[in-house]
This record gives C-alpha cells, structure tokens and sequence, in this order.
C-alpha cells in the first residue's frame, strides 16, 4: 500500500468517525428536547449536515442511537466513579464519592439524561448495553473489594450494586427535572439512606 493509500484510507476511516460522532451529538440534543419516545430518525438527520442515507450507513434505528450513546456515557463516566470507590477508605466515603460523582456528571450532562423525564418512553428501551453492564461489573467487583477489606458490612455485594444502581438512576432523574435540588443535596440524601439503611442488611451466611 502506498502513502498515498494509507492517507486516503486514514482519511476514510477518520470521516466515518467523524459522520459517526455527529448523529450521536444530534440524538443527544433531540432525545433531550423531543424525548425518546416523539423523536423519530429524520428529527435526528435533520439536526446533523449529513445526508439521509448516511445515518443508515452508522444505525439502523433509533434505538441503535440511543444505544451507543448509552455506552458513550458509560465510558466517560466509569474512570470517574472507578478513582473515587478504589480512593475510598470508608463505607461513607465510598457510598457519598460515588453518588457526588454520578450526580455531577449528570448536572453537567444533562441532555444526556433528559429522557429520564419521559419514563414512559423508555419502557421498551434496553439499557443493558456492553458499556453500562461493564459499569455495573465495576461496581460489584469493587464492593467485593470493599466488603472484604473492612470497609462495609459483609452483605450481599449483587443486591447492594443493585440498589445503588436504582437509587443512582431514580434521583438522577429528580436532579434532571428539579433545579431546586442540588448535587450536594441529592448525594447527601442518597448517602443518608444506605449509611442508616445499610447497617440494618442482613449479612451473609458463611
């Protein structure tokens, strides 16, 4: 291959990246003005400069879109809220760095999370996407690590990921629709109810 090939393959291969990139920055922008459920994939071309036929070359609907935009947020924000569990050296500081963390995100992202306002619309909407279940794995794989050097109760770690998760997700969405409701103020809340719930756990039978 010549040089000449390589720059024009590499050329390619950059566009492609680029067309790709811009419909999941329109679908951000119109899932959050429209909601999922109202936005169909021509309110999505019509928000980028690409022809019709291109998006089709990236997705195949709609729900693709929504799909890799979930992973997308997945990968930004999992380094985030992977540094502050492993820097946590207590059971609060481990339950409020994580909730504190999620919740900045989410302000400062929050077209990204504006369809939590249309419930209704998401109902048949998967979520387990490759990028979110890994955030999930993360999350039980570190509360393993924290159960078992001391730093919570030895409770069952797929229950706890799984109620943080719920809790996580449900005021993310107030955070979204309030804007009396504070970052602090929600991490404050969500960490008051599992620091005073948590201790009430069963703890696992040996």
């Amino acid at each position: 291959m010549t040089d000449a090939d390589m720059k024009a393959r590499g050329k390619r291969e950059e566009t492609k990246a680029s067309n790709r990139q811009a419909i999941i920055d329109a679908a951000r922008r119109v899932f959050a003005e429209l909601g999922y459920g109202a936005t169909t994939v021509r309110d999505i071309i019509r928000a980028t400069d690409l022809a019709s036929g291109t998006f089709y070359n990236y997705f195949k609907s709609k729900e693709e879109v929504y799909q890799a935009l979930q992973d997308e947020t997945a990968l930004r924000v999992r380094p985030r809220l992977r540094a502050e569990r492993i820097r946590a050296r207590t059971f609060d500081a481990f339950i409020s760095g994580s909730f504190r963390t999620f919740f900045d995100f989410v302000r400062h992202d929050e077209d990204t999370f504006a369809t939590m306002r249309q419930k209704q619309d998401m109902l048949h909407v998967r979520i387990d996407t490759p990028e979110v279940l890994a955030g999930f794995d993360e999350l039980r794989v570190d509360l393993e690590v924290a159960i078992r050097n001391g730093v919570m109760p030895d409770t069952d770690p797929d229950l706890l990921m799984a109620a943080m998760v719920g809790v996580a997700f449900e005021i993310a969405g107030q955070l979204v629709q309030r804007k009396d409701l504070s970052v602090d103020d929600a991490a404050a809340f969500a960490t008051a109810l599992f620091l005073g719930g948590v201790q009430a756990l069963p703890r696992r039978r040996s």
